[in-house]
């Protein structure tokens, strides 16, 4: 019998001048790999039309904001270890 592994969804509000932002999505970028298919990552320009109804929708008011399975994990950039026990907890 095959077994089903349930993918998080992880997604990341950002915006293009924010550096907090591109420093978060380089941090997902190098860790995310040691997690296999544990993740699916989606990254949300938070001042586009849609990224602008869901940040209202959420209630994000600052970038970057990173949720996992539409619970808001981190406002901010997390340290590279906080991040990591974090998504060990999945």
């Amino acid at each position: 019998m095959k077994q089903i592994m349930n993918t998080n969804k992880i997604e990341v509000f950002y915006t293009l001048i924010c550096p907090n932002c591109k420093t978060l999505k380089i941090m997902l970028n190098e860790i995310l790999p040691d997690f296999g298919n544990k993740f699916e990552l989606k990254k949300t320009l938070a001042n586009s039309p849609m990224g602008f109804i869901r940040t209202t929708k959420l209630g994000i008011h600052s970038v970057p904001t990173l949720l996992i399975n539409d619970q808001i994990v981190f406002k901010g950039v997390p340290s590279k270890q906080e991040l990591i026990n974090k998504l060990k907890m999945y």
